[in-house]
C-alpha cells in the first residue's frame, strides 16, 4: 500500500486505540499518538450562524502554510457512536484521519461542523434526502459555511491566504461542487477576489438540487472521486455532470473505482475489508495529496516529495 494511504489508515487506527482508552488515567491518554483537533468558532457567511470548526495544525511549521477546508457529509462531523457527546473526541474516524493527514503534511486543516450549530449534530441517516431542513441545503447554504471558513483561515497569521483548498465528502462533496460553481445558486455571493484554489469532491450527489440544469462550470480545478458501486449516489449522474462541464471548458475530472462503495475511504474495518474500497482508498489518497501539492504547494513539514527530475503523475 502506498505510504500516504498507510498514514491515513494508521492514524485512524491510532484514533480507535485512543477512543477505546478513554477510561485510562490522564497520563496514559496523554502518551497516545494522536493529534487532538482544536475546537474553534467562526461565522458563516449566511449572516446568522456561528459555526463550529475543528482545527488541525502542522507541527514545526515555519511561515504561512497552505490550508484545507473540510466539509462533512450527511451523517455530520461526528462518529455514529458519539452517544450525545459532540466534540473533538468524537469526530468520525474519517474526518480525524484526513485532518491529521493534512496536518502531518504541513497543511492547516479545518473541519467545518455545519449541522451541529443548526441543531442537528448527529446528522441524518440514509434515505432522508427529501426530509432534511432547508437551512442545511448543500447548494444554497453550505457554500456560505465554506466561505466563512475561508475568510477565517485567511485572517490567520499561519495561513497563506492565496493557497487554500476545499475538500468534501458525500453531501459535503455536493456542497464543494456548489461552492466552486462559476455561476452559484441564487443567494450565494462568492468572496471578493479569488476563492478556493482547488477542490476535491468525494462521492458527491451530483443532482445539486437541480440548480445547474443549464450547465455547471467550476471556477477552479476540481477532482471528483467515487466508486462505481456507490449505493447512495449516482456515479452515472456525476459522469454526466463532469462531461458536460468539461465541454464548457471546466477544469474538472472524475475518477471512478470499480467495485468501490460509498464512503470507500472510511478507515473502519467494515469499509476497508472490501478489497475494492481498500484499493480505491490507496489510489484516492495518493491522488488527493498529489493534486493539492500541485495546486496549493507543499506544506511546511514536507515529509514526502517527488524525486528531483521526476514529474508527478497526472491526478
Amino acid at each position: 500500500m502506498h505510504r500516504i494511504a498507510r498514514i491515513l489508515l494508521g492514524l485512524a487506527a491510532s484514533l480507535a486505540i485512543i477512543t477505546g482508552a478513554r477510561a485510562q488515567a490522564p497520563e496514559q491518554q496523554a502518551s497516545a499518538p494522536h493529534r487532538v483537533a482544536q475546537r474553534v468558532a467562526f461565522p458563516s457567511q449566511d449572516g446568522k450562524t456561528t459555526l463550529v470548526g475543528y482545527l488541525f495544525l502542522p507541527q514545526n511549521a515555519a511561515g504561512r502554510a497552505p490550508a484545507v477546508v473540510m466539509m462533512h457529509g450527511r451523517a455530520g462531523a461526528y462518529s455514529s457512536r458519539a452517544n450525545g457527546v459532540y466534540d473533538a473526541s468524537t469526530l468520525s474516524k474519517r474526518h480525524q484521519a484526513w485532518g491529521e493527514l493534512w496536518a502531518s503534511l504541513g497543511y492547516v486543516a479545518v473541519l467545518v461542523d455545519g449541522f451541529g450549530p443548526r441543531g442537528y449534530p448527529g446528522g441524518f441517516g440514509r434515505h432522508s434526502y427529501d426530509n432534511r431542513p432547508a437551512e442545511l441545503n448543500e447548494v444554497t447554504v453550505r457554500p456560505l459555511d465554506a466561505y466563512g471558513a475561508l475568510a477565517w483561515l485567511r485572517a490567520r497569521a499561519d495561513v497563506d491566504p492565496a493557497r487554500i483548498g476545499l475538500q468534501g465528502w458525500s453531501n459535503g462533496g455536493s456542497a464543494t461542487l456548489a461552492t466552486m460553481a462559476t455561476d452559484p445558486a441564487p443567494g450565494i455571493t462568492p468572496p471578493d477576489g479569488k476563492g478556493f484554489v482547488a477542490a476535491l469532491a468525494f462521492y458527491p450527489a451530483c443532482g445539486l438540487k437541480d440548480q445547474f440544469e443549464s450547465g455547471y462550470r467550476p471556477n477552479g480545478p476540481v477532482r471528483v472521486l467515487m466508486g462505481r458501486a456507490d449505493e447512495e449516489v449516482s456515479p452515472k449522474r456525476c459522469e454526466a455532470l463532469v462531461e458536460g462541464s468539461r465541454q464548457q471548458g471546466g477544469d474538472i475530472t472524475i475518477r471512478l473505482y470499480p467495485g468501490a462503495t460509498h464512503s470507500f475511504d472510511d478507515p473502519s474495518t467494515k469499509r476497508q475489508r472490501v478489497g475494492a474500497n481498500a484499493a480505491a482508498t490507496e489510489d484516492a489518497v495518493e491522488r488527493a495529496v498529489r493534486f493539492f501539492r500541485q495546486k496549493l504547494g507543499d506544506g511546511a513539514d514536507r515529509p514526502v516529495s517527488h524525486q528531483r527530475g521526476q514529474p508527478p503523475r497526472q491526478p
